[in-house]
This record gives structure tokens, sequence and C-alpha cells, in this order.
């Protein structure tokens, strides 16, 4: 399997946030692949950026894993409901991490909706299909991922990312458009300048 390897999450947090739109996140569900083109990203840059959870080096238990090596996960909870995945980006000791905030189903679409919905994808409304994996939380919940995954090693089995489903053994399949906006970062008006950091990346393919 050829999984980006640790390397590939080291350096500059917002290059590797933009990088990461168009390739492929996987994850292993019991005995099925669920495989999503990376859509939607944002960056968060620990040392000085006010929307960051590490803000100023500031460790808590809930961000430690930010603070570890890069090429883990980063799963927290917010509003107590919603998990949100990110990953670790930088080197040991700087806490930066890009959230995942939009997926494209490739393969497990079935598996996905019934994690999200509870029914089959061709079951889902029109409305269902098109909200299916467009937010943080809503990618997590149709991943099966929470907090017990959190620090989950992205070159390991569980999750990782690669460049091609073929990389998993599935048939590769048609690659969008590699062109690439950028824009403010959402939910982040509390966070004064850092506010209007276009730190976040979308995809010409948009979430669904």
């Amino acid at each position: 399997m050829a999984k980006l390897p640790r390397e590939a999450y080291e350096g500059d947090t917002v290059a590797i946030a933009r990088w990461l739109i168009g390739k492929y996140l996987v994850r292993r569900w019991r005995d099925e692949w669920l495989v999503c083109r990376i859509a939607e990203t944002e960056a968060y840059v620990g040392a000085i950026d006010k929307a960051c959870h590490a803000y100023g080096y500031r460790k808590t238990a809930r961000n430690a894993t930010m603070f570890g090596p890069p090429g883990h996960a980063y799963i927290y909870l917010i509003y107590g409901v919603h998990c949100c995945l990110n990953f670790v980006t930088n080197g040991e000791g700087e806490p930066d991490a890009v959230l995942l905030r939009g997926l494209v189903p490739v393969y497990g679409a079935g598996t996905m909706s019934r994690l999200r919905f509870g029914r089959s994808y061709g079951e889902l409304t029109a409305y269902q299909r098109k909200n299916l994996l467009n937010g943080p939380g809503k990618c997590c919940k149709a991943l099966a991922l929470d907090r017990s995954l959190n620090g989950t090693d992205l070159t390991g089995d569980e999750l990782f990312i690669c460049t091609s489903p073929a990389d998993v053994g599935l048939p590769a399949v048609p690659e969008p458009s590699d062109a690439i906006r950028t824009a403010k970062r959402v939910g982040i008006d509390y966070a004064k300048e850092a506010r209007n950091f276009p730190w976040r990346f979308i995809g010409e393919e948009k979430p669904c």
C-alpha cells in the first residue's frame, strides 16, 4: 500500500493543506475500504494563529496530539456532539494541523451513507447526497471516526492518505481538475487578524 510517508506531513502547514486537495483519504472499516477524495481543507498554525487550539504553544490534554510527531490524526469533539479530523503537520513540538473540511466519496459510498443516515446511498434524497461529506463532523460520522482514534498513525493501515485508489488495489478513477481556490476559514470570527488568513483550500470538485 503506497501511503503518504511521514515526510509528506513535515514542513509548511499551509502548503501541505493546499497540496492535500485531490489526494485520497482511506479508512479501513471492518472488512471494507472507504475511499474519498479530499476536496476541502484548512490550515492551523499554532505559533501565530489565534484560531488554532494550540495558539502560542498552549498545550492541554485536548490538543496534546498536535505537539507530537507529524503524520498522526488529531480528532477532537466540538459542541459536545461532532468529531473533527485533523492531520498533524510541521515538526514535533510545533503544534500545527490541517483540518479536513470536505470529501467526495469514491469507494464505499453505501457504507458511508448508512453510517450517516442509516440507509443505502441509493435511498438518499438529493439533499442528503449533496450533504453527505460537506463538513468536518459529517466526514467523521460517515467514516466512523471518533476520539478513540485520536493519535492514530497515518502511516498505519487503519486511516491514511494516498495519491490514488490504485495504491490500495482498487481501480483508479478519473481525476478532477487540479484547480484550487483559497478563502478565509470558517467559524473563527473570534480570532482577530487570523480570521482573515487565506488558509482554506477548496478543489474545483465540490464536497458531497
